[in-house]
């Protein structure tokens, strides 16, 4: 059986990364920084610590066949603590070692999730796609593009496939940030001052992600190459509102303030990256992975946003969320 290398198989992608591979038959060894997690949903565990540039990858990656690398330090709005050099540490050195140690031990595939960042943070009027010339825009997005450089490097000079994914926002059970703060406004039928946007965002369930990096595990076609990933149903700010109202059950409040006016207003108070992301377009251009690698999103936006919603609710009830 094809042992498969996860790192974040504790965080919000991993979890049900762990369980799409275990259902398919995968051995999935989960690289831990410590062993607080039960064995209920990979096969095997291992303790490699905090992902940097002198981590100790010998033990973990002995026997493994692949790895899928969905461990990162993740962009967080309004982190000023997080400097380029913490970014760096982890997404592009950290990614570095973990490379270059699975190439020695034989690793036959690699992949890397990145992200759509990678590209930049807003599209006007074409949608972005892998050969795009790259505009990473802040520490994080700036990380993650280096990151991948070091993958392709270490490529060129050792028999190691190697694969790049960029997703767009991840939703699902677990989602944090804006998304979260979304579900919460739309619970409480919060009047929202979005009904005059007129935008168009990519998102991905965490369903369909985790579904393509399967599928991209054994794919002739991977390897080489930078893949873009979503639900292949762009949606704009007050329609998602509409869609997660529904599957709530919750009324919609929309009031029609203009796009300019709400950007001002989150300049001046401080939230302009926040404002953008709900005012602004991102869209991502899924022909090639459609394609080239004859993989479709199985789960529809609103499968996927009905899922959500359900896990929201049963964590509000309990006081979780």
């Amino acid at each position: 059986m094809t042992r498969v290398l996860v790192t974040g198989s504790t965080g919000f992608v991993g979890r049900v990364l762990c369980g799409v591979l275990a259902q398919s038959n995968y051995v999935v060894r989960a690289a831990l920084r410590s062993d607080c997690a039960r064995l209920d949903y990979f096969s095997e565990k291992v303790l490699v610590g905090d992902i940097t540039s002198t981590t100790d990858w010998s033990s973990a990656l002995h026997g493994v066949d692949a790895v899928i690398h969905a461990a990162a330090r993740v962009h967080v709005l309004h982190d000023m603590g997080a400097s380029e050099a913490l970014y760096a540490e982890v997404n592009e050195r950290g990614t570095m070692r973990l490379a270059s140690a699975a190439a020695h031990a034989g690793v036959r595939r690699f992949i890397f999730l990145s992200s759509v960042k990678v590209n930049g943070e807003e599209t006007t009027g074409r949608a972005y796609s892998a050969t795009d010339e790259p505009h990473p825009c802040d520490a994080y997005a700036r990380s993650k593009w280096r990151g991948e450089k070091c993958l392709q490097e270490i490529a060129a000079t050792t028999s190691m496939e190697t694969v790049i994914v960029r997703p767009p926002l991840v939703y699902g059970p677990g989602v944090k940030a804006n998304f979260l703060r979304l579900l919460r406004w739309v619970d409480k039928e919060r009047p929202l001052p979005l009904g005059a946007i007129d935008n168009s965002r990519s998102l991905v369930s965490v369903w369909n992600l985790c579904d393509l990096l399967a599928h991209l595990l054994k794919h002739p076609a991977a390897p080489g190459r930078t893949w873009m990933v979503s639900d292949g149903d762009d949606v704009s700010t007050p329609d998602l509102i509409r869609h997660i109202a529904r599957a709530m059950g919750r009324r919609t409040r929309l009031l029609p303030v203009p796009a300019v006016l709400l950007r001002l207003l989150g300049g001046l108070a401080g939230r302009g990256a926040e404002v953008a992301r709900l005012c602004g377009s991102l869209q991502i251009d899924l022909t090639r992975t459609r394609e080239e690698l004859g993989w479709s999103p199985p789960v529809t936006l609103d499968e996927a946003l009905a899922r959500t919603v359900e896990w929201y609710l049963c964590e509000s009830k309990s006081g979780r969320s």
